[in-house]
């Protein structure tokens, strides 16, 4: 492996195919793509100010390493890379990339990041901005934290534990979606998706969790959630009471109490969902 430390570069793809390189305490300045194509690279302590620094690279490695916000689109059709420990300002990163492995990293404009990505793995990162992971698949999320609406439109095979969101629509036209221990704020929660669990969780959605095949919420709780489950397949197993539940096509519902049941005859056949209010909370 070379070594290259404490450098500037300038100018449009200063490293274009560059390979088995060690890139330390050094900037890349004003010039797009600078690591285009690059390949076994070891980056720490590195700064990216310029638009799309690691487009088409495999094999990478980022330690303590800083995408400015100037740095947009910055990681597109890369595979196999490792963040640790960094800071990315920049929004539209990752885009048809895989095996992104994000340790301990913030993204404080992750305006439309992470898309049509695959095979991700996110610990404690937080991000914020709207339409972050769409259409990606084969995510595995612990200790996340997300302030954006319309998150993961779009996305399969997700699982995510230990998550504060605060998203308007999120998990829309999902498919195989599970979520432990965690809180979800937003309007509209999970509408048109499939095979969607949600173990623990707190969530508040106004007229959340509609048009949804095989719903299944186990020991949850819904605060300020109203007309909820409308032509939804539904197991619900609630702790606190729903202010409104209307025309649920199909499951068995459970909680303490519900404030208003709608069950619209011409719309729904009522018998095909079993609603119990069993009068006890469950702390």
């Amino acid at each position: 492996m070379k070594n290259i430390d404490q450098q500037e570069y300038v100018g449009e793809r200063p490293l274009f195919n560059a390979a088995n390189l060690n890139i330390t305490n050094t900037t890349f300045a004003d010039g797009e793509s600078p690591l285009k194509e690059g390949h076994h690279l070891t980056l720490e302590h590195d700064t990216f100010e310029w638009k799309y620094p690691l487009w088409y690279c495999t094999d990478v490695s980022a330690i303590n390493t800083t995408l400015l916000e100037t740095a947009r689109s910055g990681i597109w059709y890369t595979h196999n890379i490792d963040m640790k420990q960094c800071l990315i300002e920049a929004p539209k990163t990752f885009r048809r990339a895989s095996g992104i492995h994000l340790t301990n990293v913030q993204m404080p404009i992750a305006q439309e990041t992470l898309w049509s990505c695959d095979d991700i793995t996110l610990d404690h990162v937080s991000a914020k901005g709207d339409y972050f992971g769409m259409n990606s698949q084969n995510i595995v999320a612990h200790d996340f934290q997300l302030s954006g609406n319309y998150s993961f439109d779009g996305g399969r095979n997700i699982e995510i534990h230990n998550a504060t969101m605060l998203s308007k629509d999120a998990f829309w036209n999902c498919e195989n979606v599970t979520v432990y221990d965690s809180t979800i704020i937003g309007e509209y929660l999970g509408w048109n998706s499939k095979n969607i669990t949600f173990i623990n969780c707190r969530i508040e959605s106004e007229q959340g969790l509609c048009y949804m095949d095989n719903l299944v919420m186990k020991n949850c709780s819904l605060i300020k959630t109203n007309l909820a489950f409308e032509y939804s397949s539904v197991h619900a197993d609630i702790t606190t009471k729903i202010d409104s539940v209307k025309n649920p096509v199909s499951g068995e519902i459970t909680a303490p109490a519900i404030g208003e049941i709608i069950l619209q005859e011409d719309q729904i056949d009522p018998s095909k969902t079993t609603i119990t209010e069993t009068g006890v909370t469950v702390k």
